[in-house]
């Protein structure tokens, strides 16, 4: 990529960090926290299987699980089936309490132990849906969150084009995956800022990096540079920040999902922000247009080490924490 540097313009909007950058990206919470959700005011807000185990551990949520409990009582046979039926019930009914509170949407995730069927993602999106439309709530509200696979991406775009239901594309680390979604025409993806920094600390001679020259900084600007040159419609959405420089310097991109701590670093900051990101600046940048297909995907995904080795970690992890989901709720399908 190359092309002049985008002049830079600072917040004309008084007040603190968040106040200004929320002028000029709209701002996420990432928390299944309602009590923080109700604090910080964001459009949107996620959920997803790690949030609501750790929500299900607070009293203040007990209802819910209990609610799921009854569901799965009701809605399986087996035992495994009801904590299948539970842990969805469970999924949705945090997202339900979070759309009292946002005017925008939530996403809710997929099992990670889908992202390598097309068919079982698709038909696990129908049932969440289901369950949403059930409870009187509109498919327009809602973005299925799912982990960025080849058969993930695939999935994406059949529901988007086949059923109309929106997607968000999570555990995305590279320009591949990234591109393969704008094709896909999903919705929204959610390139993750912090972990590409980890990655880079821990395999590379570099132990710190400034903001602007931060790897999940620049990930996320080249992105959103090829987006907008190219008019794809796939909204950008910024994640997993280790720290506000990271939010900062990403000021302008379409979306910045972000955790209560840094939210609350932010309104409590009083720093001038400058927007990084500008859709017309992108248009007037000198970039190639990239084809993709599965072979090259695979291929330019297997080239990227740092991609590649947290997809597979991002997949284990939330697999993990939908298990440990599963297991409290079998404990206490088992005692109902």
């Amino acid at each position: 990529m190359s092309g002049t540097e985008p002049s830079k313009k600072r917040s004309r909007m008084a007040g603190s960090t968040l106040e200004q950058l929320k002028a000029l990206t709209t701002v996420v919470a990432d928390t299944g926290d309602f009590e923080a959700i109700k604090k910080y005011q964001p459009t949107d807000a996620t959920t997803n299987p790690s949030l609501v185990l750790a929500g299900a551990k607070m009293p203040q949520y007990q209802s819910l699980i209990d609610e799921a409990i009854k569901y799965g009582k009701a809605n399986g046979k087996t035992i495994n089936e009801q904590v299948e039926a539970a842990s969805d019930y469970a999924i949705v009914r945090f997202g339900i309490e979070i759309l009292k509170i946002v005017p925008g949407r939530v996403s809710t995730e997929i099992d990670a132990r889908l992202l390598f069927d097309k068919y079982d993602i698709t038909a696990k999106a129908g049932e969440l849906i289901r369950l949403y439309e059930d409870a009187g709530i509109a498919k327009d509200r809602i973005l299925i969150k799912l982990g960025c696979t080849w058969e993930g991406i695939q999935a994406a775009k059949v529901l988007e084009k086949e059923y109309g239901i929106h997607c968000n594309l999570t555990l995305l680390f590279s320009f591949a995956q990234a591109v393969a979604c704008a094709e896909a025409e999903v919705t929204l993806i959610s390139p993750c800022v912090g972990p590409i920094l980890d990655w880079h600390v821990r395999n590379t001679e570099h132990r710190s990096f400034e903001p602007q020259n931060d790897p999940g900084v620049k990930c996320v600007t080249q992105i959103y540079n090829y987006y907008k040159k190219f008019g794809y419609k796939t909204v950008v959405m910024g994640a997993s920040f280790r720290n506000d420089g990271q939010i900062r310097a990403l000021a302008g991109c379409d979306v910045l999902t972000i955790s209560p701590s840094l939210l609350e670093q932010l309104s409590n900051g009083e720093e001038t922000i400058v927007e990084h990101l500008n859709e017309a600046e992108a248009k007037q940048l000198e970039i190639k247009k990239v084809e993709i297909d599965e072979k090259k995907f695979r291929w330019m995904l297997n080239e990227d080490a740092m991609a590649t080795d947290k997809l597979s970690d991002g997949i284990r992890k939330f697999a993990a924490d939908a298990i440990k989901l599963e297991s409290m709720l079998k404990e206490r399908l088992q005692k109902a």
